[in-house]
């Protein structure tokens, strides 16, 4: 099957939580088969702990430093040029552990992730981090939307996936 892109794509910018996300390849464009988000957030930030129930999701580091929890393997700190995924069905977080804050690719496939981002962030003109004005998240629709595309949210910002046996015992 040849891939023909449903419509061409125009990079957008999102606020996303305490986040600025430009969209490079939209979950539309490519009929909901692959996203890529490039993600800048300040140092700490932290998602709550997820798993992807049918998707990949694949990080790759432009400046800054992530260290990724990715099941109940070691934490892997990525710094500028490195990689990891995080696998279908794998528990898993990361946290902004530089001084500075980090940049880096976030893609998905298929494209649920994606979508999620683009449905809860709201549209900006920024063009930097410092031009976003964090504000506390609506956990209740950010749930929501997670489970409609897939995402189960298993623990909050700062709990790890070694902590999910703890919980569950």
């Amino acid at each position: 099957m040849e891939f023909s892109p449903k419509k061409e794509h125009t990079v957008s910018n999102l606020k996303f939580l305490a986040n600025l996300v430009t969209v490079h390849v939209d979950p539309e464009s490519t009929r909901g088969w692959f996203s890529l988000l490039e993600m800048q957030a300040p140092a700490g930030d932290q998602p709550p702990l997820h798993v992807h129930l049918d998707e990949d999701e694949g990080f790759h580091v432009v400046a800054g430093e992530l260290t990724i929890w990715i099941g109940e393997d070691e934490p892997l700190v990525l710094g500028p040029g490195r990689s990891a995924v995080a696998p279908q069905g794998v528990p898993h977080t990361y946290r902004v552990t530089g001084e500075q804050s980090a940049r880096w690719f976030v893609s998905s496939t298929p494209a649920r992730f994606g979508r999620m981002v683009a449905a809860y962030a709201e549209p900006t003109d920024a063009v930097s981090l410092e031009q976003i004005e964090p504000s506390p998240p609506d956990l209740d629709r950010l749930g929501a939307l997670a489970a409609e595309n897939g995402i189960q949210l298993l623990g909050p910002p700062g709990m790890l996936p070694s902590e999910l046996a703890v919980t569950a015992g």
